[in-house]
């Protein structure tokens, strides 16, 4: 039995798919060392898969890790809830804590994980973390911050270059402003936590594909652009991990593929009497509590929470499965190709009814995904005014964001999609053409323990 460990980082090209791989050279030189096809689990979305990818485990079933999708009706609570942090939700081993038991028992003791931006980093057992996390004034002011382990480094990644990289460009991480500089600052992180501590397996998430994909479709002429953005960030972060001796391994979470359709399944249910509303200022919240069926909406999947007795209504284009898990919904929808699911509640004729939230960027309070944040629905001097009377010290709603869900031509969700919108595993030699993506953690420990 070989003692060698090997230094690894993972890089999470978000949205990647083979599709996209001849505008994207670096990542194209990498696929030739070795490139699998992997089969995400059902949802195909961000915390699904990074969770089956990070445990080996599927989402459903006896052995599960139990994230159902992005968000999921909390029942006790009697809330939705998206993008939660705390990896105490996600049940099974972690594939740091098993490369690190296997370290030790071949006599490494120095074994360290740095996890940068792979969701549910907080409350983990990595050794060094870093995280989106926003502060929320009384005021209504929202400042970019990030959550770091250890807490110091914090302040170091965001003092004023040249010490540091300048606080966390939040709002282009998320948003109608989202572009590359999020993905540069999260890259530039990774090389300082290389250089500075040197831990033996890195995971870093760059997210910047995602937005043009949702904003724009597959099929935009602007996406080689992006690709070909993504791809020389990923190759001079490349450069500089394999410099220093790591052994790089790329892997995305899902394909984008385009669509035209979106589905208002809350809409469907609240027209059978199934969905309730409370209204407050004249504006309309979702009742869970109340309700007798009402659905979780994320991106091509909707979990339908709903009482045992009650008949589902036909929602058009899309089809009934079901997900073996407490979180999930009691019946679970998947849209058919080409749609998604918007989570709106309120009337389609009524727009003003739509709860003041709906028009602004807030992923906490939606109850459901919503991709229509990442396009600005008034003008710029107008987002300028608003800024501007918050500079002020007014209580100013940054409300720009359009409730038009036509606008939104790419999403995912779906696993029946074809081959080359799926997500790829890159520099890992295999025999095998296809992959469940539970398979990336036994390839993980694979790299790190090679025989």
């Amino acid at each position: 039995m070989s003692s060698r460990v090997q230094q690894v980082a993972v890089i999470n090209v978000v949205g990647l798919s083979s599709s996209l791989l001849e505008h994207a050279p670096a990542l194209r030189a990498l696929a030739e060392r070795g490139r699998v096809t992997l089969e995400p689990v059902l949802p195909a979305v961000t915390c699904s898969v990074q969770s089956s990818m990070l445990t080996g485990l599927p989402v459903g079933g006896v052995d599960a890790h139990g994230i159902v999708g992005n968000g999921w009706y909390h029942r006790e609570l009697n809330e939705i809830q998206f993008w939660k942090q705390s990896n105490r939700l996600v049940r099974g081993e972690k594939v740091w804590d098993a490369a690190k038991r296997k370290a030790t028992e071949r006599g490494f003791a120095d074994f360290t994980t740095a996890n940068l931006f792979w969701w549910f980093n907080m409350a983990s057992s990595v050794d060094i973390a870093v995280t989106p996390r926003p502060q929320y004034h009384a005021d209504g002011t929202k400042v970019p911050d990030v959550w770091t382990m250890p807490a110091a480094l914090r302040d170091d990644l965001q003092r004023d270059p040249p010490d540091g990289l300048g606080r966390f460009p939040l709002f282009n991480f998320w948003g109608p402003m989202s572009d590359l500089t999020s993905s540069r600052w999260i890259a530039d992180a990774a090389k300082r936590v290389v250089e500075k501590d040197d831990p033996t397996l890195t995971l870093v998430y760059l997210p910047h594909l995602d937005y043009g994909l949702q904003k724009l479709g597959p099929t935009h002429p602007e996406i080689p652009q992006h690709v070909a953005e993504i791809d020389a960030l990923a190759d001079d972060l490349i450069a500089f991990l394999e410099q220093r001796g790591r052994r790089v391994i790329v892997v995305s979470e899902y394909g984008i593929e385009a669509v035209d359709t979106p589905i208002h399944v809350n809409r469907h249910l609240r027209d059978a009497g199934l969905l309730a509303v409370r209204e407050e200022n004249g504006r309309e919240l979702l009742d869970p509590g109340a309700s007798r069926a009402f659905a979780v909406a994320d991106h091509q999947v909707a979990h339908v929470y709903h009482d045992a007795d009650v008949a589902l209504p036909e929602v058009p284009r899309c089809t009934k499965t079901h997900i073996d898990h407490p979180r999930a919904g009691e019946t679970v929808l998947v849209a058919d190709r080409g749609a998604w699911f918007t989570y709106d509640y309120w009337p389609e004729e009524q727009p003003q009814k739509a709860p003041d939230f709906a028009r602004t960027v807030d992923i906490h309070r939606k109850p459901g995904y919503d991709p229509r944040e990442l396009f600005l629905g008034v003008s710029k001097p107008a987002v300028a005014w608003k800024l501007f009377k918050k500079k002020l010290g007014f209580r100013q709603p940054l409300d720009v964001i359009p409730l038009d869900a036509t606008l939104v031509k790419g999403s995912h969700g779906r696993t029946d999609v074809p081959r080359d919108l799926k997500p790829l595993m890159l520099g890992v030699p295999t025999d095998a053409d296809t992959l469940p993506c539970t398979a990336v953690f036994d390839l993980i420990l694979d790299a790190l323990f090679p025989a």
